[in-house]
């Protein structure tokens, strides 16, 4: 499986999410900062409220603009069976009902993208499953919620 394009579906994605809340961060700032937000009295919240979803909406698509310069930015190396995982690093992992395929990414962690007929999540060092396979080789075993899973392949 070819990482590089598994990494530009999921800067693609990232692209999207991005321009979907900057245009929900400006449509919040808009509502805040319109005349009619303004408070009638010292007990309307409305203005107050507005603010508060614009910063919010603000603060998720700079959020998303960082993870999307993360994996960007992201080396991809190439892994032999002998190598432990490392970020940037592509997982097929054996799992009770089958198996799944994971990119350990610095960020943007529970995106995921379908290629060549897989779904491939994106996971982050941080997530307790990333944390079990950072360092870890080809046959190893990892606890899963629901039992144990092996690493079949690393890319």
């Amino acid at each position: 499986m070819n990482k590089e394009s598994v990494r530009q579906l999921i800067v693609a994605q990232l692209d999207a999410a991005c321009q979907n809340q900057a245009r929900a961060a400006a449509l919040a700032r808009d509502e805040a900062t319109h005349e009619e937000s303004r408070p009638e009295s010292k007990y309307d919240t409305h203005s107050q409220e507005a603010a508060y979803l614009a910063e919010g909406q603000a603060r998720l698509a700079a959020e998303l603009a960082a993870a999307r310069g993360a994996v960007a930015a992201l080396p991809l190396p190439r892994f032999t069976a002998a190598d432990p995982v490392a970020l940037g690093a592509l997982v097929e992992l054996e799992q009770p009902h089958g198996t799944a395929w994971y990119f350990i990414g610095p960020a943007a962690g529970g995106t995921s993208v379908q290629i060549d007929g897989h779904e491939i999540l994106v996971v982050t060092p941080a997530s307790p499953l990333g944390r079990q396979l950072m360092g870890a080789a080809v046959g190893a075993a990892i606890q899963l919620p629901r039992g144990r899973g092996r690493i079949l392949n690393v890319c």
